[in-house]
């Protein structure tokens, strides 16, 4: 199928659209596009599925809000807003970075639109925070979410030398790494566009705002959507250490299984796709319906 627009919320998101089947959202993070998971939308589409890959809120003019909303629970309404808008009642879930932290809130607050949830290099919130006590080592991983919050400065070294400080964090986030020129290009073309800097680290700032204290219950929520959760080793941003737990943690009330991948840092789906789609297509057809399994099987 063709690329299409989205609608939700009074906004627009371009969005890749591959294949015929069982719908597969999957949603990107920072400093990333929806360009990520070219690798997953290859397997995917020749297993039988329906690859819909949205721009994430802010990441495009059309998407971009002047009161700078960018906090969890208004994007996680994002995504059950594109479910209203293709007329799909259930979809499988997937999440990378800022995209699976979206992805645990839109399971939590609307478990009934999600046959599964799959998340890459970010635990559960609720994980994390009890890992840090143990794992000191997070915090100076994690500090650059408070550089983000100097507005104006932030955006400056962000912009500065070509997008320079973006390819600092994916050499330190996925360290040892050497992506092809091409994804990166990609990259520097989605945050030269107008407004993407500064609706990008409006998901930072989000964080620390009163609006996000007031309406974020969902990140850290129950989920009862079954949840495949994984992690690359050599992860330079969110250890991988601070997966340890989830497991076994009260947040689930469904199957959660935590997988890590070896040689692999924080861009993980582009560092080990084999791997990943792997995973990824045995979790979803795990949890896809069994007349939908069959029509999978014979497509």
């Amino acid at each position: 199928m063709a690329d299409l627009i989205l609608k939700a919320n009074g906004l627009s998101f371009s969005a890749i659209d591959r294949g015929e089947g069982p719908v597969v959202l999957l949603l990107h993070g920072f400093p990333d596009t929806h360009h990520t998971w070219q690798y997953q939308i290859e397997a995917l589409v020749a297993a039988g599925y329906r690859c819909i890959a949205p721009v994430m809120r802010g990441y495009e003019a059309s998407s971009q809000v002047s009161d700078g909303n960018y906090t969890i629970d208004s994007i996680a309404s994002d995504v059950a807003g594109w479910l209203d808008h293709l007329g799909v009642e259930k979809a499988h879930l997937v999440g990378h970075d800022w995209g699976a932290v979206m992805s645990y809130a839109a399971a939590c607050k609307y478990p009934e639109r999600f046959y599964s949830l799959t998340t890459l290099a970010i635990p559960h919130m609720v994980t994390y925070s009890k890992a840090l006590s143990r794992l000191p080592i997070q915090y100076l991983n994690s500090s650059y979410m408070l550089f983000f919050q100097l507005r104006g400065l932030a955006d400056w070294v962000v912009r500065r030398n070509d997008f320079g400080f973006l390819k600092f964090l994916w050499r330190r986030w996925s360290p040892g790494w050497d992506w092809p020129e091409s994804v990166f290009d990609d990259v520097r073309q989605t945050f030269s566009q107008p407004g993407v800097v500064k609706a990008s680290l409006g998901y930072y700032r989000s964080m620390f705002s009163r609006a996000h204290k007031q309406t974020s219950a969902s990140s850290s929520g129950v989920i009862s959507v079954p949840t495949l959760a994984m992690t690359g080793v050599k992860d330079g941003c969110m250890d991988t250490r601070v997966f340890e737990g989830m497991e076994n943690s009260s947040r689930f009330t469904a199957e959660v299984r935590v997988e890590s991948v070896q040689n692999a840092g924080h861009f993980l789906q582009l560092e080990q796709p084999e791997r990943v789609n792997e995973l990824l297509l045995s979790w979803l057809n795990k949890h896809q319906p069994e007349q939908q399994i069959d029509e999978l099987i014979t497509a």
